[in-house]
């Protein structure tokens, strides 16, 4: 018994609280067995009931090793997958069982038993991508949020397992240009409608898809192919159901005490950040997922909840959780190498992403919800007046640099009646694919990191629906199957164009050209890096334009990248196919370029700058 682990964990410092408590396959005295340990400092008696010994805790009471709660015992004989749970006497006589906190492993829903488990003999092959791995502030990152259940169905139309995702889902994020998956919880949770965000088992890889061995594989064969795995999890609040962490004791534990502060909005209850055994339940349960499974990013469900009590700014900012969220983040940061903190935050909290140390949370990361809500709603807007709300577009630029954010469209924007992507964008069939592709040229052109929901790649109409698996069957039309080939291609150009990426969160990677053209809705700006010039046109009306001037900021030749009009994509191919140099306009000392703009158009020109040797022979030669 890891005594020191305990001691932290009463301080709420522990991030690795599951090497002492949960089931454990051990050898005392010569014999194998398992040895459980659970905190329960309000119960009077603890047994240990289960599959191994017919649900009777009446020789397997649990010895209370320490006064401030923790009961353990070791049973010889107990095998890998044999089921159990904690049979509570509490302080009134009452008698209950509940599921393990730090179970591993759980059965099958509706059954709700722990299961025993070993997850820490899993032989990885992923040393040389986890030693090379970044938090990727420099770096591209493409990410495919996922639900599990509900990507892909297998021929008698269910779910696919870890095993089939590991061998379809892997392949296709690499061939359309992903970086990352992120997989919405797979934290153990009794009800599918909740997608996960209803947890009950923290450390408990849900087996609705497969054992936690087979998750470990799918995470390595997404690391064998350079590909992330990011990881949601929901710190704020947990499930009511009765075998689960509510009441565990008999009293308020994992909850807190006054009812007010307990209920969330969702029905459930929200965690008492304010208690130290708390703060370490949730530490190490982030931290087993980065140990355990090898998990390169965590997003955090719901941060404004946490900032300020029940996300009500009015009540004030939660200050023991915030407490606790920087010391996680600290801690995490620290022990991880590589390991992205994202914070799915819609408040206007300051210092977000800013470090501990100089007083901020610590994440890596935050959603730009802002941006995504203000970027749909003009989209969605008639384009007669698009010109009165030019500012939804380029406001984003004024706060960006304010935080580290993360372009969003996630499975909260195509749900509930909100309608998808493709469907929030006006006008009729043709102009509604008109737009989706012009506004993911401006998500994959815009500074920040980028997410997308399964489904939005190929701009599926149907909002989503955890029964149902993706419209695979769109693909079958033209206009779909064009919108997927020109959505991986702009994945592409992003993750093989340095200017789009490399200097995200400095000032010096973007400039706007033209931010204020309201008249003609046309947006212009450039993405830069050392190797090249990415200029950006985004046009949002149904006009065209035989001969539109674009400033450049460097004199030469600039070649069309990409054009969301061209014939390949289902547009109308008005594009500019033959290299453009620029025109010298003397009088305002700049350099421009004269080009066709499509209906709704999103162009990319790129400029490749002369290497530093070239520029100083040319430079010679002119002096010559």
């Amino acid at each position: 018994m890891d005594y020191k682990i305990i001691e932290s964990f009463h301080y709420g410092h522990s991030i690795h609280a599951y090497k002492v408590f949960g089931a454990h396959f051990v050898n005392e005295n010569g014999l194998d067995g398992v040895r459980f340990t659970l905190w329960a400092p309000h119960a009077r008696h603890v047994s240990v009931v289960g599959s191994f010994n017919n649900w009777n805790g009446a020789d397997t009471q649990m010895e209370r090793i320490t006064n401030s709660g923790i009961f353990s015992l070791f049973i010889p004989g107990v095998k890998k997958n044999d089921l159990y749970k904690y049979r509570i006497v509490d302080n009134g006589g009452n008698v209950f069982d509940k599921a393990d906190p730090f179970a591993y492993f759980s059965e099958l829903r509706p059954n709700t038993a722990s299961v025993c488990y070993d997850v820490f003999n899993f032989k990885w092959t992923d040393s040389k991508w986890m030693k090379a791995r970044t938090k990727n502030f420099d770096k591209p990152l493409n990410i495919y949020e996922v639900f599990a259940g509900a990507w892909k169905f297998d021929e008698d139309g269910k779910p696919l397992n870890y095993v089939d995702l590991a061998k379809q889902l892997i392949p296709y994020v690499k061939e359309h240009g992903f970086t990352h998956i992120e997989l919405m919880p797979l934290n153990e949770h009794p009800f599918d409608g909740s997608w996960g965000y209803q947890a009950n088992g923290y450390y408990s890889c849900t087996s609705r898809y497969g054992e936690p061995k087979e998750f470990a594989k799918f995470v390595d064969m997404c690391h064998k192919n350079n590909i992330g795995v990011i990881m949601d999890v929901v710190p704020v609040h947990f499930v009511k159901d009765s075998h689960g962490l509510r009441m565990f004791d008999g009293q308020p534990l994992y909850e807190y005490e006054k009812d007010y502060d307990a209920n969330s909005e969702w029905g459930t209850c929200n965690f008492d950040l304010w208690k130290e055994e708390v703060r370490s339940f949730l530490m190490s349960s982030c931290s087993f997922w980065a140990d355990i499974y090898h998990v390169d990013g965590i997003r955090f469900d719901a941060i404004s909840n946490l900032i300020f009590w029940s996300g009500n700014k009015g009540r004030g900012t939660n200050e023991g959780a915030l407490a606790f969220v920087k010391r996680m983040n600290y801690y995490l940061s620290k022990e991880y190498h590589g390991l992205m903190l994202i914070a799915e935050d819609s408040s206007d909290f300051p210092k977000v992403t800013a470090l501990t140390i100089d007083g901020g949370l610590g994440f890596d990361y935050k959603w730009d919800l802002g941006w995504m809500n203000d970027t749909l709603s003009y989209y969605k807007l008639d384009p007669i007046y698009r010109k009165w709300h030019h500012n939804k577009i380029n406001f984003s630029m004024a706060y960006f640099y304010s935080e580290r954010y993360l372009m969003p469209f996630s499975h909260d924007e195509v749900v509930h009646g909100k309608l998808t992507i493709i469907d929030r964008m006006w006008g009729n069939y043709e102009q509604k694919f008109a737009q989706a592709r012009n506004i993911y040229l401006y998500m994959f052109t815009h500074p920040g990191k980028k997410l997308n929901f399964m489904g939005n790649e190929m701009a599926m109409y149907r909002e989503f629906d955890e029964k149902k698996e993706l419209d695979w069957f769109m693909l079958k039309y033209p206009a779909h199957d064009a919108f997927l080939r020109y959505f991986t291609d702009l994945s592409k150009i992003y993750i093989g164009h340095p200017s789009l990426y490399r200097y995200d969160y400095e000032y010096k990677g973007f400039k706007w050209i033209d931010a204020d053209n309201n008249q003609q809705s046309i947006y212009t700006y450039y993405r830069e890096a050392e190797e090249e010039v990415i200029v950006v046109v985004l046009n949002m009306t149904p006009v065209s334009y035989e001969h539109f001037r674009v400033n450049v900021p460097y004199k030469g030749k600039y070649v069309e990248l990409i054009n969301s009009e061209k014939d390949i994509y289902d547009g109308c191919n008005m594009c500019n196919y033959e290299p453009l140099k620029t025109i010298n306009d003397s009088l305002n000392k700049q350099q421009y370029l004269d080009i066709r703009v499509a209906p709704f158009a999103g162009i990319m020109f790129i400029h490749k700058k002369a290497k530093k040797k070239d520029a100083k022979k040319k430079g010679k030669e002119n002096n010559v």
